[in-house]
Order: structure tokens, then sequence, then C-alpha cells
């Protein structure tokens, strides 16, 4: 099910210059922010969980999520040099597993990691609210991969598509509307890494079982559909 050629291949994509640029600028954003609050307020464990929770999960993931998860297989797309892939005696389930499981991995690298350290630089992880925000993006960025890698197969706007997805949807209502909360990946995450925090500063507003529940059956149908979007271009080319 994984392919090291379309593996490699897709992480040069991904790493390439423009994008690379765009992946480290926000980590590089996040973890700017929080040393000047460390300098400016201190140690806050409150204002240490508005950080990551209003930027690094509501914000940067989602972001990170929309260019590693489109740009896994929607430039290939565009241009056309897709076709080249798909005339490799490779598996269409398998070009879809392995991108996916790139763009999950760059995902992870650029949001996760520096949620840790924006975390440890803010309150040094008291009440282990760095670990519980860490978790949360490890959790999210596979379920954006998934999103945003079947917006690439669906739609050749698909980064704008996903900007407005991951700024309006994740960052405005996904944070602030009450009743879209339900329907939020930032939310679902919120509920897994919530377990690890101590006190109540890291919360959501979906129980566990079901944030699981929508988190696996999200991932899951991404996936599948977009092995489907893939099929079915293969055989238009075909004929």
């Amino acid at each position: 099910m994984y392919d090291p050629t379309v593996a490699r291949l897709t992480y040069r994509a991904l790493l390439g210059r423009r994008r690379a640029l765009i992946l480290f600028a926000l980590p590089a954003l996040l973890l700017l922010i929080a040393a000047a609050v460390r300098g400016f307020n201190g140690p806050d464990d409150g204002v240490a969980s508005d950080v990551l929770g209003g930027f690094a999960l509501a914000t940067m993931v989602p972001l990170i999520g929309v260019f590693a998860g489109t740009g896994a297989i929607g430039p290939e797309i565009d241009d056309g040099s897709v076709v080249y892939l798909l005339a490799k005696p490779v598996k269409r389930p398998t070009i879809i597993f392995t991108k996916l499981i790139v763009a999950i991995a760059v995902t992870m690298v650029f949001s996760a990691v520096p949620t840790l350290l924006a975390g440890l630089i803010l309150n040094g992880n008291g009440q282990q609210v760095a670990v519980a925000y860490t978790v949360a993006a490890l959790v999210a960025s596979i379920a954006y991969a998934a999103i945003f890698l079947l917006l690439g197969t669906v739609t050749r706007h698909a980064v704008v598509f996903g900007l407005v997805y991951a700024l309006v949807w994740e960052a405005v209502f996904g944070s602030l509307v009450s009743g879209a909360r339900t329907l939020s990946v930032q939310q679902w995450a919120l509920a897994v890494g919530g377990r690890t925090a101590e006190g109540d500063l890291v919360t959501s507003e979906v129980g566990l079982p079901l944030a699981t529940v929508l988190l696996l059956a999200v991932t899951v149908l991404a996936t599948w559909y977009a092995g489907q979007r893939l099929r079915s271009l293969t055989l238009a080319g075909e004929e």
C-alpha cells in the first residue's frame, strides 16, 4: 500500500522552494509570537492556552494541512503530469495512500513540533498545556491531510477552497460559533488532546467518543473518495 517512489516524488514536490517557504514561515511566526508573549507576560498557563489554541491549532495547523494536502496531488492533476504517474504499474489506492502518508507526515512535522516548542517557550508545559495542544495538532493533521488531499482531486482551485475552509470555517466559526463547533476538526482534535491536560484550560464542546468517530469517519471517507476520483480520472484518460 506504500510506494517509496511515489513518496519520494511527493516529498520533493511538497518541499520545493515555494511551498517550503510557506511551510517554514508559519511555524517561525508561531515561535516568534510565543517568544514575544513570554517576554512581555512571563509564564502564564492561560495565555499559553490562548496562543496555542487561537493561532497554532485554529490557524496554523489547518493552513499547513491545506498546502500539504492539496500539494500532494493537486499540482500533478492541474498540469497533467499525473498521467505519467498513473501510467506506472502502481495501484491507484496505493498512490492515494502513499500521498496521504506523506501529507500527514509533512503536516505533523510543520505543525505539531512547532506547537510543542511554542508551548514550552510560553509556560514550560505547565498543566500539560503544550503536550495537550501537540496531541491535538497531531490528530488534526491526519484529518486535515485527508480532507485537503481529497480537495486536490476534486477541483483545480483546491488551495483557494482550502484557504476559505481553514481561515473561515476552522479559524472563525470553529472557534467562535458554538453551533459550528460540532463540525470542526479543531474541536474534535481538542477533545482528544484535552485528555492529556490538567485542569480545564484545554476543552472541547464535542465529547471524546463522538470526536473519535468523526475523526475516523472523515479520514477514511475522504481517503476512499479521493481514490475513487483518481480512478475515474484514469478511466477517463483511457477512454
